[in-house]
């Protein structure tokens, strides 16, 4: 759509049932949404087990959703190269490598902040 044009401009709800499309996509499709979710599962089952406070809360789960967005545009980066260079190109590798690497640092520093999390409400709560 060109900005500015109002006409065949989606509603509010159609663009949220598209939002909801493309993540189903992705997870249908994407092994690596899958893992996401699933270390998002083992968080909110972990922050149960050791109770967690409201704002380690807060943090868990701001992580678990900043993880699986990144992997969710990692997945459109990906399909954007794809489809504009179908045929291997060294700067499509390098820019699906590079988006790749992106998901890989947040998801390291995510496992930093959850051990700092758990580790805190672990001595809190049972030492």
């Amino acid at each position: 759509m060109i900005p500015g044009q109002k006409e065949n401009h989606p509603s509010f709800l159609r663009s949220f049932l598209f939002a909801m499309q493309g993540f189903r996509t992705a997870f249908r499709d994407e092994r690596n949404i899958k893992v996401m979710l699933g270390g998002a599962a083992f968080a909110v089952v972990m922050g149960i087990v050791l109770h967690l406070d409201a704002l380690s809360w807060a943090i868990v789960l701001l992580c678990c959703g900043v993880v699986l967005s990144a992997e969710l545009i990692n997945t459109a980066i990906e399909t954007v190269v794809d489809l504009v260079s179908p045929e291997f190109h060294p700067l499509a590798g390098r820019a699906k490598d590079v988006a790749a690497a992106a998901s890989w640092i947040l998801c390291l520093v995510v496992a930093v902040v959850g051990i700092i999390v758990y580790v805190r409400a672990f001595i809190c709560n049972f030492l």
